[in-house]
């Protein structure tokens, strides 16, 4: 399953429903919609707001983070340089959508608006966020949000059985083309435009499907190192999508990398919770997204899992696992109050709604086995007005920030 979090939910199994919605995600399907890792000897902690990183050129083994952390930097770098002129101009308003006068702006808003329903009909909440945004940025979290639930039906909808690698070859030379002003269909026609109008960098793209791959040739993890880079690819990939779409407030002081490093947050928190929420579900397929060394110290295994038995040990784990999620969610709230204004009430609306979740596993007393873990509609009420709150009150930070 992926976990599509638009900097918001999307895991595509809920979150491309959820940032994709946020990006969010459908319910079912394999898992992907991915704090620093505390490995026995290999300690990774956060600094000046960014993953800690030091030793990447001389150490080749580098860890997920140090990895991921390359992919932030250069889309990083990319929005720093579209907000240069206009912070030199004092131009406070998102980019105008522009076209070269041959495109057929009837055509483009259908697409757009065809996207908008998809959205609507698979990620309410999230949808329902995106009407407080400005009428351009709303259309490319749309594009945005459909081109992730397209790519995670590949692996998770009807027609997965029969997905090849080959398969996730053609898609991926086609997003290079449609990345290139070549859309084949009117879903890429709005992703098309919306990349060539805001500084989206297309490896994020490419290391979605990237996860799909992974999907189709492994189900265990040996570790929290293995297990962060699946959920970067099928999950935090979308917060550097977006990130760029919703835009930084003109007035925050905190360091672009950072943002993204909030962001990448968020959707780890959001995969790590659909894994946590989802073992039962996923053992019945014979997978296992749980870092297999952890719950070796344990004193647990597969075995444990396959029987579906809640047990002391069980409890204690999955305490740690939780513990390690919300560390996650508390580490992307500091970057949400650096969005514009307009961006933020739909973003934590996923992140109040999605670390919910967490709560229902413990209330059903660590039984994810034969519980499925969620939020009721009344609690989803509830929380809407909350974020819009947040979204209102808490602005971006007066002084210069990294979150370290």
């Amino acid at each position: 399953m992926s976990s599509v979090v638009l900097w918001v939910h999307v895991s595509p199994k809920e979150s491309i429903s959820s940032v994709l919605s946020f990006v969010g995600s459908k319910n079912g399907g394999t898992k992907r919609s991915k704090m620093w890792c505390n490995n026995n000897n290999n300690k990774l902690s956060l600094s000046s707001g960014v993953w800690a990183y030091s030793g990447t050129v001389a150490n080749p083994a580098r860890s997920s983070e140090e990895k991921v952390y390359e992919v932030v930097l250069k889309q990083a770098a990319l929005v720093r340089e579209q907000r240069k002129p206009k912070e030199k101009n004092l131009n406070l308003n998102p980019p105008t959508i522009q076209t070269d006068g041959t495109t057929n702006w009837g055509l483009l808003n259908e697409a757009y608006d065809r996207c908008g329903e998809v959205c609507a009909e698979y990620a309410k909440t999230f949808y329902l966020g995106t009407m407080l945004m400005t009428p351009e940025r709303r259309k490319a979290i749309w594009a945005i949000y459909v081109w992730c639930r397209r790519t995670d039906e590949l692996v998770d909808g009807p027609n997965a059985s029969h997905i090849t690698p080959k398969a996730l070859d053609r898609w991926e030379n086609r997003l290079s083309d449609l990345f290139e002003g070549r859309p084949f269909d009117m879903y890429d026609a709005a992703l098309s435009h919306t990349v060539s109008k805001y500084p989206v960098d297309i490896q994020p793209f490419k290391d979605m499907i990237e996860g799909m791959r992974l999907d189709l040739r492994k189900s265990r993890y040996n570790n929290f190192d293995e297990l962060y880079l699946y959920c970067y690819y099928v999950a935090g990939t979308v917060g550097l999508m977006s990130v760029p779409v919703m835009g930084i407030a003109p007035e925050s002081k905190a360091s672009t990398e950072s943002v993204y490093n909030a962001a990448l947050a968020l959707g780890i928190a959001n995969q790590l919770t659909n894994i946590l929420r989802d073992v039962g579900e996923d053992a019945r397929r014979g997978r296992v997204y749980l870092p297999q060394d952890e719950l070796a110290r344990a004193g647990l295994s597969d075995e444990d899992i396959f029987r579906g038995k809640v047990t002391d040990k069980w409890r204690n784990f999955m305490k740690g696992q939780i513990k390690r999620a919300r560390m996650f969610f508390d580490e992307a709230e500091k970057g949400v109050c650096e969005l514009s204004s307009a961006s933020r009430w739909p973003v934590w609306a996923s992140l109040l709604l999605y670390r919910q979740i967490l709560d229902a596993i413990e209330a059903n007393d660590y039984d994810n086995f034969t519980k499925r873990a969620y939020v009721g509609k009344a609690k989803k009420l509830l929380s809407l007005p909350l974020a819009y709150t947040k979204a209102v009150l808490i602005g971006p930070s007066s002084s210069s920030t990294t979150f370290s």
